[in-house]
């Protein structure tokens, strides 16, 4: 168990590979992100992995704050525990305010969000569940991106379009009536920060998995 730590944690979020609490750690408030043990696993394997797991996502959310994307600063990796401490970013889930903003905020809010997608892919990195309950608006209008344990490390064309369809299928699930604007302006962010070519690509690649989603749907 990490030092440090005051007691009275809350748990804010239970997840299938891991648990998020509210702690506070030397005085500062913190998120601390627990991978949870599976039984059907071997335990030597099943410890390794979670291991493996939070060094990976550890490294991912340092790699993504390096190519300026706000992430929550790492304070601690206790692989025996197979926990992360990280920093509690005050705001509130992009999710929650999303639908109040005027049209004109929520354009700017989503070329921000793409502008940091297009940093992430830029850099070989891929976030694995871009949705907006993923995403915090801090006070000072800044976003940050959270929870990397889906992530990964790729330059395919095919991880990126991936990524970023999955946060369109997102907006049209939780935003359906703003959907189609917020998904544009996602993409015109990101256009900003690859190139035309680059850009371009992707949309292409998100229209093919589309298609192969309805040719399968239709199946």
């Amino acid at each position: 168990m990490c030092r440090g730590f005051r007691g009275g944690s809350v748990l804010i979020k239970k997840g299938a590979e891991a648990n998020l609490f509210l702690e506070d750690w030397h005085d500062h408030k913190v998120i601390m992100k627990r991978r949870l043990s599976k039984s059907y696993r071997i335990p030597q394997l099943d410890l390794d992995i979670r291991k493996s797991r939070t060094a990976y996502e550890s490294q991912l959310l340092h790699d993504a704050k390096l190519a300026g994307v706000p992430t929550p600063t790492i304070f601690r990796v206790d692989l025996t525990d197979t926990t992360i401490v990280m920093q509690y970013i005050h705001g509130v889930q992009v999710k929650q305010v999303l639908e109040d903003l005027t049209e004109l905020g929520r354009v700017k809010l989503c070329k921000q969000i793409g502008r940091m997608v297009g940093r992430l892919h830029k850099q070989g990195i891929v976030h694995g569940d871009l949705t907006t309950s993923n995403m915090i608006l801090t006070p000072n209008g800044k976003v940050h991106f959270i929870d990397f344990g889906l992530g990964g490390r790729t330059e395919s064309l095919e991880a990126r379009g991936v990524d970023l369809h999955l946060m369109k299928r997102a907006l049209q699930s939780t935003h359906y009536k703003i959907a189609k604007k917020c998904f544009e302006a996602v993409m015109r962010g990101y256009s900003e920060e690859l190139s035309k070519k680059e850009a371009a690509d992707v949309v292409k690649r998100i229209r093919e998995i589309e298609r192969r989603g309805r040719y399968i749907e239709i199946r």
